[in-house]
């Protein structure tokens, strides 16, 4: 008989930790922005806890959409939407109130924007960041979470912490550079095409190094270090990592 009931309260306990937990929703909204950004108008993005996804159209504006998820409406205060304007800078911010890092409260930013534009700054403390179709000057930053690129080109600065950088159909285009890097994850690259210019340096402190295009080798253990000198030696690709796997692929 005891057996029965300890069973038989294990069981209703357990229908109402499933009704409490089927009980917690998420509550989002939306925020649209269109916004004029012309030639020499720098965007900027910083979010607390997130994913930023920018795509690079044949346009001379910025759609800007942000979603704010949070546990419960009361709390989209403390994850206010920021967009501030002057003549030559859209800066989109996001960011959770008295420096918070609530995982509870996140945040998607999608933006459409020329694609030559000039990103002067995207940083992230948790999320991940997709780019795709874009041919200008991007900057970007994370403390944890991935990168990914396709079909980028222009001068590219990707950094992360924790976390892959992952560049796919890469493009090297004169005045162009291509950096890097990841602190404790792995960075690969795709290019298009092979280049017949460009100067290639990989550095990995604490990993391996494997390139399609012939590097000449320095260390045989502790650091690796390769690099390569093609036509003119320019565009720059410089690719480190200190603990990871870098992957140079090439037709």
């Amino acid at each position: 008989m005891r057996s029965l009931r300890r069973i038989i309260a294990g069981v209703a306990m357990a229908a109402v930790a499933f009704g409490a937990a089927r009980r917690v929703e998420v509550a989002t909204d939306l925020l649209t922005r269109t916004l004029p950004l012309p030639e020499g108008r720098v965007l900027a993005v910083a979010v607390t806890i997130g994913a930023v996804h920018i795509v690079g159209e044949p346009r001379d504006d910025a759609v800007i959409d942000v979603v704010r998820h949070v546990p419960d409406p009361s709390l989209l205060a403390r994850l206010p939407v920021v967009i501030d304007e002057t003549p030559t800078r859209v800066e989109v911010r996001v960011i959770q109130g008295n420096g918070a890092t609530d995982p509870g409260l996140r945040s998607d930013v999608t933006l459409r924007i020329p694609t030559g534009a000039h990103i002067d700054a995207v940083r992230i403390l948790e999320g991940r960041l997709a780019l795709e179709g874009l041919s200008g000057h991007v900057t970007a930053e994370l403390q944890r979470g991935p990168i990914e690129a396709r079909a980028v080109s222009g001068a590219l600065r990707l950094e992360t912490s924790i976390g892959h950088v992952i560049v796919r159909e890469a493009r090297l285009v004169e005045g162009g550079v291509l950096r890097l890097r990841a602190f404790n994850g792995d960075v690969r690259l795709s290019l298009a095409e092979r280049p017949p210019h460009a100067r290639i340096m990989a550095l990995a402190l604490n990993g391996t190094i494997r390139s399609a295009i012939p590097l000449r080798m320095k260390g045989t253990w502790g650091p690796r270090w390769g690099e390569a000198t093609l036509g003119r030696g320019e565009p720059v690709i410089s690719i480190d990592v200190v603990t990871g796997r870098i992957d140079i692929e090439s037709p």
